[in-house]
């Protein structure tokens, strides 16, 4: 019979402390590895419902139900993908009036430097011509940086389509092999988990579209009252990059700035765009987060800032993204493990009461 070791507060507090550093450091360690396994496994999740369905309902094999899914998942992302292409290659006509406007604003910021800080435009040209030669220096070794880092995307991205076949398919023995791991007496825990988890991701995933549609819409429609050409495409592409966490917007801005020079360079509708992101970023973040993103996950925000900011320096923008769903994976296995509790708590969104501290006075023996 197996007993029991019952530990004292601070061996357990080290226990858990050195098992998370320990996790961490494997993490950091095969980051290229794991990151393609943990996105596959979200979006394995997300289409296990679809799965389910033709397994069960339309009784389809689990292999054919599992490449249909993948069909339907594969179909979603090269429809983006064609629809931003095609919008593209219209905005590609108008390089030469994106030239000429490029230029008419960099003229009129060379003025409003010259007439503000008393520099010369000839000064001025001279850094520019200093700044531009180191680029040439160094642009074939970014450019040989930027082909690898597309090839790697490409092939995680493959990688990960297969990752996904993958865990639907054996989906009943992953949930095997996590129930031969425990008691038979704790089985009932373990469901109860794996289907919260099921549950949460599914919920995250669900909101972050939803998050993605509306925050296009509303671009779209502030651009298209401030006369952008391309606010459609503008939109769309702003609601897929603000689903990473602060670069995302930054790089959506530049780029919608940049489009608007097809029509014209004036610094009244580059204000207008600034001005629109301001307010589309100000909804997201004080109502649509708040109601769609927190409400779903449970974590609160100086967990989720947290987790998002050592996401992105372990694995860059693909932590970034697993940083919410791994939190809310942790959470629910906290809280229904007594001893990980109050950790689970300190993670949670709750609101707590006033807290009042109850000591026990001891009888003072004369």
């Amino acid at each position: 019979m197996i007993q029991t070791i019952k530990l004292p507060f601070y061996a357990k507090l080290a226990c858990i402390l050195v098992s998370l550093i320990s996790f961490a450091y494997i993490f950091c360690i095969t980051k290229d590895i794991l990151t393609p396994v943990l996105l596959a496994f979200l979006f394995a999740v997300l289409l296990l419902p679809i799965f389910t369905f033709l397994h069960t309902k339309v009784k389809f094999p689990r292999h054919l139900a599992a490449i249909v899914c993948m069909i339907i998942f594969i179909s979603f992302i090269v429809g983006i993908l064609v629809f931003i292409s095609y919008q593209v290659t219209y905005m590609a006509n108008d390089f030469g009036t994106i030239k000429k406007n490029a230029n008419s604003f960099i003229i009129e910021i060379h003025k409003f430097i010259r007439e503000n800080f008393e520099i010369s435009i000839g000064e001025q040209k001279k850094y520019l011509d200093s700044v531009t030669k180191d680029s040439v220096k160094n642009g074939q070794a970014k450019l040989g940086s930027a082909i690898i880092s597309i090839s790697d995307v490409l092939l995680d991205s493959t990688i990960m389509i297969i990752y996904t076949f993958l865990f639907l398919i054996y989906k009943e023995h992953f949930k095997l092999f996590l129930a031969k791991l425990i008691n038979k007496e704790n089985h009932s825990v373990l469901k109860d988990i794996l289907s919260q988890i099921k549950v949460s991701i599914n919920n995250y995933i669900v909101s972050l579209i939803i998050e993605m549609i509306v925050v296009s819409i509303l671009t779209s429609l502030g651009l298209w009252i401030i006369g952008i050409k391309y606010f459609i495409l503008l939109g769309l592409i702003t609601g897929i990059l603000n689903l990473v966490p602060y670069i995302g917007i930054l790089i959506a801005g530049i780029i919608t700035v940049f489009a608007s020079l097809t029509g014209s360079g004036e610094t009244s509708v580059i204000l207008g765009i600034l001005i629109v992101n301001v307010i589309v970023q100000l909804i997201d973040n004080n109502i649509l987060v708040p109601l769609i993103i927190n409400s779903k996950v449970e974590i609160n925000a100086f967990v989720s800032i947290m987790g998002i900011i050592v996401g992105g320096a372990a694995a860059g923008i693909s932590g970034m993204f697993l940083a919410i769903p791994l939190l809310a994976i942790l959470k629910i296995i906290f809280d229904r493990i007594e001893s990980l509790e109050p950790w689970g708590y300190l993670m949670g969104n709750h609101v707590p009461r006033k807290f009042t501290w109850r000591v026990r006075r001891r009888k003072i023996e004369e």
